[in-house]
């Protein structure tokens, strides 16, 4: 006899699509940590599949190997990186100046999050390992930034702000000189301040600026 009182059972059905991008995002995510607090050596599936309450037979289902899941988390990583060039035409100030201080301040606060720095230190640690890594991360997310800051400057050069000039070449000593020096600060723990960190971004673009003027 059943007991028609008794509710109806609810059969456990498979995760929706949604359902499943979310755990896979989830696994990305715990990878990445497990990945920069332990190396890449020392980190294994199991401890992942651990993490997330996930079978091995899950994720090998989806990353046939450890360096296979390992490219795809910072794959991931590079690609929450990346700026949209909405976004980047939104920081026009109107003044080549202010413009390139809007940039290289988003820049700069991107890295600084979290997640810009973890993927910082897994990109420094492990590139050796896998050089495509590094690789992946100028072309997508560095190379378009300084492509934008090259078309600022050439529309710069064109209204006669600036002397004529490689912008390419000029664009790559901003990111060099303006952003790549605050990064290396903070992805080394010498996080500065925010004024000091304006007051150093504003005189960089100044001094690259004042090399840029028509003499």
């Amino acid at each position: 006899m059943t007991d028609e009182s008794a509710p109806p059972r609810v059969r456990a059905g498979r995760p929706t699509r949604e359902q499943a991008e979310a755990r896979h995002q989830e696994l990305l995510d715990a990878a990445l940590d497990l990945f920069l607090e332990h190396g890449f050596e020392v980190a294994t599936i199991d401890m992942i599949a651990a993490r997330v309450s996930m079978t091995k037979r899950t994720i090998y289902a989806r990353h046939p190997d450890k360096a296979a899941l390992f490219r795809t988390a910072i794959q991931r990583a590079i690609e929450r990186q990346i700026v949209p060039q909405d976004v980047l035409d939104e920081l026009d100030r109107g003044e080549l100046g202010a413009t390139l201080e809007a940039i290289a301040r988003l820049r700069i606060e991107q890295i600084a999050t979290s997640h810009g720095l973890r993927l910082q230190h897994l990109i420094n640690a492990e590139s050796h390992r896998f050089p495509e890594i590094f690789t992946a991360y100028v072309e997508q997310s560095t190379k378009p930034l300084i492509d934008h800051v090259a078309a600022v400057l050439q529309r710069a050069v064109e209204a006669g702000e600036i002397a004529p000039t490689n912008v390419e070449h000029a664009a790559s000593a901003f990111m060099s000189m303006v952003v790549g020096g605050r990064v290396r600060s903070i992805v080394g723990g010498l996080a500065p301040g925010q004024r000091e960190l304006d007051e150093k971004v504003g005189f960089a673009v100044r001094l690259l600026l004042d090399g840029l003027r028509p003499r």
